[in-house]
């Protein structure tokens, strides 16, 4: 029963990603804006206010942000094939004697085996691009992007009646008190962490823009990658990964020597390194700590349910796991496990 339920619970989030997306991401933004809100109200000011001014100043930071990478990205998505191209004689002069190895070693085995040495017939298969798929798919994307953002603030003016009008539910006068005190503090932790991570990962991103700038690197461009780096900081060991990678090729397209080519992945890798050794320990301490094979596995089965966004919400999600467990009396053995 307990593996019936749980493929039922995956094939459920799997097939109502849809909906359940835009409210995870609702709810991820409204806990980066809810201490900067809570900091406005000290200041007499209503929490409807102090929710429009946080959301328009996020859509505005988003909206200036998106305004000048979209034409760096633009022009590197036509760059993309003219300089693979270019790139690839590099990378096939750099690997030639692995290939002519492997060619050898291919043609021995061959020979021995009493099989020809002819290349066999590769057939490659076409797709045709539907226009009709990408012109009713757009429309769901506004959607979904309005959606977050009607959530979002709805989630950071109305999820504080919301949650005390849940509690009241509760029978006892004892059982609200405590609910109210273990939610409250739940909440304020999950958000100082949610928006603790979210400006860690914008100095990273920052402080990487400013390196590709300083190797020469037009502006823009330092930009786009700079926040590349600093989306793919949310998801752990993956996110990097991919970085890396990035960075590498945008090397080896931006430069002709070897060693300037290197650079820029080497900076990120120091980056990162100075950021996960060092400056996240020290600002979210311990308790925020998670253990590196509960973080892969999380990364694997929500990667898997929702694509990117899965990639990036699993740490957040797990975090709260984490800290819900350490709160509620008899889960705190549960929590110790994701340590």
């Amino acid at each position: 029963m307990v593996v019936l339920a749980t493929l039922a619970v995956g094939a459920t989030l799997w097939a109502a990603q849809a909906l359940i997306l835009p409210i995870l991401l609702a709810a991820f933004f409204a806990l980066i804006g809810n201490p900067i809100i809570r900091g406005l109200h000290k200041l007499w000011l209503p929490r409807f206010a102090g929710a429009l001014i946080v959301l328009i100043g996020g859509l505005a930071a988003a909206g200036l942000l998106a305004n000048q990478l979209i034409e760096p990205a633009g022009e590197w998505v036509r760059q993309v094939p003219r300089e693979m191209k270019q790139l690839a004689p590099k990378l096939r002069e750099m690997t030639r004697p692995m290939q002519e190895a492997n060619r050898a070693a291919q043609n021995i085995a061959r020979a021995a085996g009493g099989e020809s040495t002819a290349k066999p017939v590769q057939v490659v298969k076409t797709e045709l691009n539907d226009p009709y798929r990408s012109l009713t798919s757009t429309p769901k994307y506004v959607a979904s992007v309005l959606a977050v953002v009607l959530l979002t603030f709805f989630f950071m003016v109305y999820g504080e009646s919301l949650q005390r009008n849940a509690i009241g539910l509760l029978p006892g006068l004892r059982e609200r008190k405590v609910t109210v005190d273990i939610l409250q503090s739940i909440e304020r932790e999950i958000s100082r962490y949610v928006l603790t991570i979210s400006l860690i990962n914008t100095a990273l991103g920052l402080a990487l823009a400013g390196a590709l700038f300083w190797l020469g690197v037009p502006l823009p461009e330092a930009l786009l990658w700079g926040t590349m780096a600093a989306v793919l900081n949310f998801a752990p060991y993956v996110g990097p990964l991919i970085g890396m990678v990035t960075m590498l090729l945008m090397g080896f397209v931006a430069f002709d020597e070897v060693w300037r080519a290197l650079l820029p992945a080497g900076l990120y890798l120091v980056l990162h390194t100075i950021e996960g050794q060092i400056v996240t320990p020290i600002v979210l301490g311990r308790r925020m700590r998670l253990s590196p094979l509960v973080l892969i596995l999380a990364l694997m089965i929500f990667g898997w349910l929702w694509g990117i966004v899965g990639l990036l919400l699993a740490v957040p999600m797990l975090v709260c796991v984490k800290l819900v467990l350490a709160r509620i009396e008899g889960l705190e053995k549960w929590s110790k496990l994701l340590e």
